[in-house]
C-alpha cells in the first residue's frame, strides 16, 4: 500500500485548492467527502436505511439524499448523529481501504476534513494540516456557502479547534494568502514525501 499523507483542515481553509495542487503534480488523491457521497448514492443500501429511519422527506425529488435536511437533523440530535456515523463510517472506511490498495504510486494524498474529530490520524503515515486564521475561515465560508456569520461560527465551533489540528500535524501549509502563494509550499512537500516514501520502501 502506498505511503499515505492525510490532508486535513477546518472549513474554509482551502483543502480542495491544496489537494488540486498535489493532483497537478500527479499525486493520486482519495477524498473522504467524495466517498461519503458515493456510499449514499440513489439505490445504495445506506440511503435506503436513512430513508427508513427518517422517512422519504429525507430524499429530494430526484431520489437523492437531502443533505441540508439531514445536516439539520444531526445538528440537533447527538443520538441521530451517532446512528448516522455508525452506519456510514464502516462503509467509508472499507471503500477508502479498497482505493488505497488499488493505488499504484510512491505516495497518495488522503483528504479527510474530520481527521482529528474521528481520530483517524493514526491511519496515515504523515499528517498535513492546511492552516488559516479563524477570521479567514469565516470570511471564505460566508462567501462560498452564502450563509451568515452566525451559521459559519456554528460550523466552526462544531469542528476540532485549530490548536487540536496543529497538535497532530507533521507538516503545515499556511493558506491564508492567494492560491498561488501555496504552490511553492506544495512543491517542496511533494519532494519531501517522495523521499519519505522511497525511504519506507528501502
Amino acid at each position: 500500500m502506498p505511503y499515505t499523507v492525510a490532508l486535513t483542515g477546518g472549513i474554509g481553509s482551502g483543502k480542495s485548492t491544496i489537494a488540486s495542487a498535489f493532483a497537478a503534480l500527479g499525486v493520486p488523491v482519495i477524498d473522504a467527502d467524495v466517498i461519503a457521497r458515493d456510499v449514499v448514492e440513489p439505490g445504495s443500501p445506506a440511503l435506503q436505511q436513512i430513508a427508513e429511519r427518517h422517512g422519504n422527506s429525507i430524499l429530494t425529488e430526484e431520489g437523492m439524499l437531502n443533505r441540508a435536511r439531514l445536516r439539520a437533523i444531526i445538528f440537533q440530535s447527538s443520538e441521530e448523529k451517532a446512528w448516522l456515523n455508525n452506519l456510514l463510517h464502516p462503509l467509508i472506511n472499507a471503500r477508502t481501504q479498497q482505493l488505497k490498495a488499488q493505488t499504484v504510486a510512491p505516495y497518495l494524498l488522503w483528504v479527510v476534513p474530520l481527521l482529528v474529530e474521528n481520530g483517524l490520524q493514526y491511519q496515515a503515515d504523515r499528517v498535513l494540516v492546511v492552516d488559516v486564521d479563524e477570521e479567514t475561515q469565516l470570511r471564505r465560508t460566508i462567501q462560498r456557502d452564502g450563509i451568515d456569520r452566525l451559521q459559519a461560527q456554528n460550523i466552526l465551533s462544531a469542528q476540532a479547534t485549530r490548536d487540536a489540528r496543529l497538535a497532530v500535524a507533521d507538516d503545515v501549509i499556511n493558506n491564508s494568502g492567494t492560491p498561488d502563494e501555496a504552490v511553492p509550499q506544495v512543491a517542496a512537500l511533494h519532494h519531501r514525501y517522495l523521499a519519505l516514501a522511497a525511504a519506507q520502501q528501502d
